[in-house]
C-alpha cells in the first residue's frame, strides 16, 4: 500500500470514527429525540458547508480577485499547475495579509479558488512560489478542503449538540447527570482531535502530490521553513475556523495548542519533502 492510499483510507477512517462519536452522542444523550437531532444537525451543516464553504472562507480572509492582467506571473504559474494536473483553472485571490501565506477553497475542482497573502508575494522565490502553490492544487485535486470543512462542522455539531439535547429534552437518555456533564466535556476534546488529525493527513498528502506536481520537492520544503518563520514573526488575525486551510497554520500553536494543532510538524513535512528530493520514487 503506498503512502497516497495510506493517508486517503486513514482520511476515510478519522471521518467516519467523527459521524460515529456524533451520532453516538446524539443517541446517547437524548436517546431516539437526539439521535434526530444529531441527523439533521449533520445534514444541514454539510449541506452548508458543500455549498458556501469557499465563498464564507474568502470572505472571512478579505480576500480580493485578481485577472491575469494584475498578477500575470501568479496567473502564469497556477495555469501551468492546473493544466499538469489535469484540473480547470481556478480563480485567484489575494489577501492583504503581510504574513506569508496561501489557501485553497471549493467543494469541487471545477469551483476552486486559490488565495495567496501579499506577504507571500514579497518573500518566496519563483520555484518556492510555485511548490506552494502546487500543495494548494493538489488540495483541489484531491477536494481536501472540502473534508477538512465537513470535518470542521462535525467538530463544531458536536461541540454544540449536547447543550441543545440538554435544552430540548436530553435528560431522558438514562446516562445520568454526570454521564451528561462527561460527555458536554469530553466528547468535543475527542472531535477536536479527530479533526486535526483528519486536517494532518490531508496535508502530507497534499505535500506529497504538490511536490509531484511542481517537480521540485526541495522548493516546497525550502518555502515551509520560509512560511514556518513568517507565520512566527508577523501575526495574522485569522479567524480559527478558516486556519485550518492554510499551508502553514497563521495562528500561533505553543504548548499544549500543538496537541490541537491543525497541521502536523513543519520539521516532520520539510524532512519527508527532502526524502523525496533524494528518493524521487516516494512521490509516487
Amino acid at each position: 500500500m503506498n503512502a497516497s492510499t495510506q493517508n486517503n483510507l486513514k482520511t476515510f477512517i478519522l471521518l467516519a470514527g467523527l459521524t460515529a462519536l456524533f451520532l453516538f452522542l446524539g443517541m446517547s444523550l437524548g436517546s431516539t429525540r437526539g439521535l434526530i437531532y444529531a441527523v439533521v444537525i449533520v445534514v444541514v451543516m454539510n449541506a452548508g458547508s458543500y455549498w458556501f464553504s469557499d465563498s464564507i472562507a474568502l470572505k472571512m480572509n478579505r480576500a480580493q480577485p485578481v485577472s491575469q492582467a494584475e498578477a500575470p506571473q501568479l496567473y502564469a504559474t497556477v495555469q501551468h499547475l492546473a493544466q499538469r494536473a489535469g484540473l480547470p483553472m481556478p480563480r485567484i485571490y489575494i489577501t492583504p495579509d503581510m504574513q506569508p501565506n496561501a489557501f485553497a477553497t471549493g467543494r469541487n475542482p471545477q469551483h476552486a479558488a486559490v488565495a495567496v497573502t501579499q506577504g507571500i508575494l514579497q518573500i518566496l522565490s519563483q520555484d518556492e512560489l510555485e511548490g506552494v502553490l502546487a500543495h494548494e492544487m493538489a488540495h483541489v485535486k484531491h477536494r481536501d478542503i472540502l473534508i477538512s470543512s465537513i470535518a470542521a462542522m462535525l467538530a463544531g455539531a458536536i461541540a454544540f449538540l449536547p447543550r441543545l439535547l440538554w435544552i430540548f429534552g436530553g435528560r431522558d437518555s438514562g446516562i445520568g447527570m454526570i454521564g451528561r456533564l462527561a460527555m458536554m466535556l469530553l466528547a468535543p476534546i475527542a472531535a477536536m482531535m479527530i479533526q486535526m488529525m483528519v486536517s494532518r493527513s490531508r496535508e502530507f498528502e497534499a505535500d506529497r502530490e504538490g511536490a509531484r506536481l511542481c517537480g521540485r520537492p526541495a522548493s516546497l520544503a525550502n518555502a515551509l521553513r520560509r512560511l514556518e518563520t513568517g507565520a512566527q514573526s508577523i501575526p495574522m488575525a485569522a479567524n480559527q475556523a478558516t486556519a485550518h486551510m492554510y499551508i502553514i497554520n497563521p495562528l500561533r500553536a505553543d504548548g499544549l495548542k500543538n496537541l490541537f494543532s491543525s497541521h502536523p510538524p513543519t520539521s516532520e513535512r520539510v524532512q519527508r519533502l527532502e526524502a523525496m528530493a533524494s528518493n524521487p520514487a516516494l512521490m509516487e
